[in-house]
């Protein structure tokens, strides 16, 4: 049973989110090529802030309100972009929005909750 199952009783639910593109200081674990595939940085190494680039502020927005908004009381086991639920759609390499069915199948969820805690258990 998923997280979200599991203690939603209890009152405890989990979310996931996508916070958007951001400057942050974990690029610094990024090299010059990959900060330049996103377009984050110039052929001279500086970065740059390309149009669909977020604020901190406007990146932890989805954050804030998964954390604090009683709008979502009781509410688990979902996945928001930009302060916005996403639909469910089918995954695969042509999936441009939303998120993956398989991402949510309470299936799967039970059997990577299992493998953690076997994994886990391990150390």
């Amino acid at each position: 049973m998923g997280v979200s199952r599991r203690w939603s009783a209890d009152g405890i639910t989990a979310n996931a989110l996508n916070p958007g593109y951001i400057h942050t200081n974990l690029q610094r674990h990024l090299d010059d090529a990959t900060m330049r595939a996103f377009g984050a940085m110039d052929e001279a190494g500086d970065l740059v802030v390309p149009d669909y680039y977020k604020t901190p502020a406007q990146g932890a927005s989805t954050t804030v309100l998964l954390a604090a908004s009683p709008l979502l009381d009781g509410v688990g086991g979902r996945y928001f972009v930009d302060n916005q639920e996403m639909a469910v759609v089918p995954g695969g390499p042509d999936a441009t929005d939303g998120v993956a069915d398989h991402a949510v199948d309470p299936v799967a969820a039970d059997q990577l909750w299992a493998y953690a805690e076997k994994t886990l258990a391990a150390r």
